[in-house]
């Protein structure tokens, strides 16, 4: 029995997975993990995330070059979350975010609808060619 049988995977083996920005507390992203991207994660340092609308690993950064470092890995009392404390780079700010922000978490409800709250840093019809 190893780590990786500590975790509490769903029915499709996978786990549902936080990351935040080491230095500011920040809430990143939300992605999931396998097996495979947990393992992988912990032996590099930098996060490796499973893609469910590609069915594969997905190098955080292998196309935008907005990598995560890793540097803790924890996982909650239920054993069924993952939380990863994060360096995020490629940019300054850090881009952690598809749409070009620092966070995935952008919109924020007011008064019925929802609005951004972070700008756009990065175009990103140039980050993902």
């Amino acid at each position: 029995m190893t780590w990786l049988d500590d975790v509490k995977w769903d029915a499709n083996g996978l786990v549902p997975v936080i990351a935040q920005e080491a230095g500011s507390g920040d809430v990143l992203m939300f992605a999931w993990m396998n097996r495979e991207a947990l393992a992988k994660t912990a032996e590099l340092g930098r996060a490796v995330y499973f893609s469910r609308s590609r069915s594969k690993l997905w190098f955080k950064g292998e196309e935008s070059g907005h990598v995560q470092t890793v540097h803790e890995i924890r996982i909650d009392c239920d054993n069924d979350v993952v939380l990863l404390k994060v360096t995020q780079l490629g940019h300054e700010p850090g881009i952690a975010c598809h749409t070009g922000r620092h966070s995935c978490f952008f919109s924020k409800y007011e008064n019925g609808q929802w609005v951004a709250t972070e700008p756009v840093l990065k175009d990103p019809e140039s980050i993902y060619k």
